[in-house]
């Protein structure tokens, strides 16, 4: 793989995205292998993010390597990239189901897919009952009013067992 990537990615971390952008699209870019062609797609999908542009960004991810039925070479890293660009265009039930996929395929943990993923699906309990008491259930009694038990009081008259 080829540092492009990594000299791209630097370059959009130092906030200088037309140069970060000019090593992704240009020349150079075109005679890679294509493990670093798709990593040099996610970068250009962070480019397209902080330019404001979550439409693009997933659009710059929308590479074969994307729908193929098994996972491949950065396919988790892949995943994780398209998930986050769902988020960042607000389709949170299509990036929750990509960072499942991301997760199932991040063999190495190179990702927080699956906790990224844990934070999206969150549990909702519906209570199905009424707030209210069950019906018979008066306020105020407690065990000790109920059927004639013994109360604390009472005890005292009981015989010890130890």
């Amino acid at each position: 793989m080829s540092y492009l990537p990594l000299m791209a990615d630097s370059e959009r971390a130092l906030g200088r995205l037309d140069r970060a952008l000019e090593l992704v699209t240009g020349a150079e870019s075109r005679d890679v292998d294509r493990v670093t062609a798709v990593e040099l797609r996610i970068v250009e999908s962070g480019i397209r993010r902080d330019q404001g542009l979550p439409e693009a960004a997933l659009a710059a991810l929308r590479v074969p390597e994307l729908t193929r039925r098994r996972a491949g070479p950065g396919s988790a890293r892949l995943y994780y990239a398209y998930a986050d660009a769902l988020l960042d265009a607000g389709r949170e039930d299509e990036a929750r189901d990509w960072f499942g996929k991301a997760a199932a395929a991040d063999a190495n943990d190179e990702t927080d897919a699956a906790e990224r993923f844990e934070e999206l699906d969150q549990v909702v309990f519906d209570y199905l009952g009424d707030a209210e008491e069950p019906e018979g259930h008066e306020g105020g009694e407690g065990p000790a009013d109920i059927g004639g038990a013994a109360g604390p009081a009472d005890l005292g008259d009981a015989p010890s067992t130890g």
